[in-house]
């Protein structure tokens, strides 16, 4: 947008920007687990570095030292803004 000078307006510049870093909307909302918290799942796949992978109300959480098919009790880690870490008690 221009101004009646020619020049842009910042805040339509700043819009701009924004809306090409395609944050996506979940990336915000509130996660289903925080630290500390000590969940009993079941391990639904491997993860790429040999830790186990869980889901818990669609967002993954990463457990350490676990193979697929494992059913334990964890304790998350860390909480980061698309998945969570946890550690086998």
């Amino acid at each position: 947008m221009e101004d009646e000078f020619g020049e842009r307006d910042d805040r339509a510049e700043r819009r701009e920007r924004r809306e090409g870093m395609n944050i996506k909307s979940n990336y915000f909302l509130p996660k289903p687990v925080k630290v500390g918290d000590e969940i009993d799942v079941t391990v639904e796949t491997g993860g790429s570095k040999g830790d186990g992978l869980v889901k818990k109300d669609g967002f993954v959480i990463f457990v350490k030292n676990a193979k697929e098919g494992d059913k334990v009790k964890i304790r998350i880690t860390e909480v980061k803004a698309r998945f969570a870490i946890g550690e086998i008690i």
